[in-house]
């Protein structure tokens, strides 16, 4: 198992560090500092705010359980989807 997290946790290293390269690589006037990696890996490198934040963590207008990262690369979980799912299955 710790095999396993140490892998993972430089797989998650190498993402990041794809990332800032993608955007450094663009001219300076092109760079969003977010996007996608392989398109296929969401990344977002832009300091968090609150609006981002909730459209994020809660957006009820997107059923998607697992939306791009507010912060990093990766996904997070939109808790409005999830609670949605849970109230469904009852």
């Amino acid at each position: 198992m710790k095999k396993i997290r140490r892998l993972l946790n430089w797989l998650a290293i190498a993402l990041l560090i794809a990332s800032i390269v993608t955007e450094l690589r663009k001219p300076k006037s092109e760079r969003t500092w977010h996007g996608k990696l392989m398109g296929f890996v969401p990344y977002d490198l832009r300091l968090p705010n609150f609006a981002r934040a909730r459209a994020t963590f809660w957006d009820p207008d997107n059923p998607n359980a697992l939306v791009p990262t507010l912060f990093g690369v990766g996904w997070s979980v939109n808790l409005a989807a999830v609670y949605d799912a849970l109230r469904a299955g009852e």
